[in-house]
């Protein structure tokens, strides 16, 4: 399949972060009673209030309102809102916010990159095989965020990495928006130029004077006429209005607490073996999503919420810290097969976490490393046989091998043992 990628960006993230570190000295100091989220009333963050020195960093959406926008002067904001709330920005927190964000992301896919401290972009080509579909996957990100942090995020989804920068600057917030290179004569190009990404304001002025007022005017003039009056630039804004983009999401992983994924099933499991495929299916996404971010697991968590909704967990330490989706399958279904108590299952989830680096010298006991000397042969086949899954699915996509106790019982298969 071609490659698709996310943008996801924060919500006015320094107004976000410092609404929800408010909200948490608030809640610590036992006076939620006189709490106002900043959010929901007319609010900025940046500068001082007293001194009316600063601009706005960030502003609400009742701000906006008055007209407010960032970047300029707090006595200018106070002039259009004389009621206005500031708020102080504290960036180290806002460094913390963004890290443990970061690091939830890398639970969906361990190689985004991040494009700033509130926004990044994800392939989703890589994780295409766990979901219905990408506007699937992108709600289930969204929201997780949502219920996790308090704060929310607007997923732009394309081919093509400026136009999903592009989407995700569409309405807001907590919203998913598509604009796919099929899309743009539609979606893109009735936008005012300013709305196209480099196109600052002595770009506007400068394409105001050649009579062009709208991102579709703009891909549809001679480059060289904007070459001669915006040089190189003009180039790159005529690209970018015709959805013009070769660059790639930089794999830089993420250094990730764990790396999991979890399903709720069409119909509830009353039996081991009916959860087995759903296991190994989960097994095969958590291994690969490990190998491509170059992590060993040690420890796997097997989660299941029966129908009760009663949630239930237990892991186990690996003998020797692993990857391959053998090693984590055996060891989910002992798992399974000790925590479930017989009770019709709706969910299951698996795990790994206690990541460690491929590469990394690894310390063995004693019994681990005559166990490691009796199946070397098993793993490194095991290991073999991954790579080349691997091989197969970035080449043809992720649909084109699938592990014969997957598919459906009426290709004759019978579920793993």
């Amino acid at each position: 399949m071609d490659s698709i990628i996310f943008h996801i960006d924060v919500n006015s993230a320094f107004l976000s972060w410092t609404a929800i570190d408010l909200m948490q000295q608030a809640r610590t100091e036992n006076r939620m009673d006189s709490y106002v989220d900043l959010r929901t009333i007319p609010s900025i963050v940046g500068g001082d209030s007293a001194s009316r020195h600063g601009i706005v960093l960030a502003k609400s959406v009742p701000a906006k309102k008055y007209g407010i926008v960032t970047g300029e002067p707090i006595a200018q904001a106070l002039r259009k809102c004389p009621f206005l709330t500031i708020a102080p920005s504290n960036h180290s927190s806002y460094s913390a916010h963004s890290k443990r964000f970061r690091q939830y992301l890398a639970d969906f896919c361990p190689v985004i990159e991040a494009a700033s401290i509130d926004e990044c972009y994800m392939d989703y080509t890589l994780i295409s095989k766990d979901y219905a579909s990408p506007v699937e996957a992108a709600h289930i990100i969204k929201d997780g965020v949502r219920n996790t942090f308090g704060f929310t995020v607007n997923i732009g989804i394309s081919d093509k990495k400026v136009l999903a920068k592009m989407a995700s600057d569409f309405k807001k917030p907590d919203l998913v928006h598509t604009l796919y290179s099929h899309e743009i004569r539609e979606k893109m190009w009735p936008l005012p130029v300013a709305s196209l990404l480099m196109c600052g304001s002595s770009s506007q002025e400068a394409l105001k004077k050649l009579g062009i007022r709208t991102i579709g005017e703009l891909a549809c003039t001679d480059p060289k006429l904007l070459s001669s009056h915006l040089k190189s630039h003009g180039i790159l804004l005529w690209q970018y209005a015709n959805g013009i983009d070769d660059s790639k999401v930089e794999p830089v992983p993420e250094q990730a607490k764990g790396i999991g994924n979890s399903t709720t099933m069409a119909k509830d499991a009353y039996s081991i073996e009916e959860m087995k495929p759903v296991i190994l299916s989960l097994c095969e996404s958590v291994s690969a999503r490990l190998r491509v971010g170059h992590f060993l697991a040690g420890t796997i968590t097997v989660e299941i919420k029966y129908n009760t909704f009663q949630s239930v967990s237990h892991q186990m330490a690996l003998q020797t810290p692993d990857n391959t989706c053998t090693q984590l399958y055996q060891t989910s279904i002992s798992l399974l097969e000790e925590l479930w108590n017989g009770t019709p299952v709706r969910l299951l989830g698996v795990r790994a976490t206690k990541l460690v680096e491929e590469g990394e010298p690894l310390q063995m006991n004693l019994f681990a490393y005559a166990e490691s000397r009796q199946t070397t042969p098993v793993s490194e086949k095991n290991k073999k046989l991954d790579q080349t899954i691997d091989a197969i699915r970035k080449k043809y996509g992720a649909d084109a091998i699938v592990r014969g106790s997957l598919l459906p019982p009426s290709s004759g298969k019978e579920p793993p043992k």
